[in-house]
This record gives structure tokens, sequence and C-alpha cells, in this order.
């Protein structure tokens, strides 16, 4: 256990931050899944399809996740649509 109460803080932060990431991860996941469902549907609804490219630039611009991942994983949604458009 921490004895100083700049451990303690950190320990705090550390928790605080854990719960937001974990929320924005699983909203992350979930529209990230409901735009591959779509398009794998092949309904191609544009609004889910945005709001999961959306979701990702806000995830990395807050740290949640690093700006390449996001960019692969827009990359690979793209990639899946194109697909199907076709």
């Amino acid at each position: 256990m921490a004895n100083t109460k700049s451990a303690l803080k950190r320990i705090r932060t550390s928790e605080n931050r854990h719960a937001r990431n974990t929320s924005y991860n699983a909203r992350l996941k979930t529209m990230v899944k409901k735009a591959e469902q779509t398009i794998a549907s092949g309904t191609l609804d544009q609004k889910a399809i945005i709001t999961a490219l959306s979701t990702l630039d806000k995830a990395a611009t807050k740290g949640v996740i690093h700006r390449n991942n996001a960019a692969r994983r827009k990359s690979r949604l793209m990639k899946k649509l194109n697909a199907a458009s076709k």
C-alpha cells in the first residue's frame, strides 16, 4: 500500500482515468460493432458508420487509444465498407 500523499493521489487519479477509459472503450467497441453489422447486412447505414468513425477520432483525441490505433481501425472499417459497396 502507498505511504506518501502523492502516491495516494496517483492511485485515485489512476482509478478515475481507468473508469473513464473503460466506459469509452465499451462505447467504442459497440459503435464499431454496429457499423460492421450494418456493412455485413448490406444496409450500409451511413449514420452508424459516421458515428463509429467519430467515436474513434474522439477516443484518440482524449488519449483513450493511440492515434495510429484509431487510424488503423478506421482504415479497416472503410475497407470493409468499400468492399461491400462494390
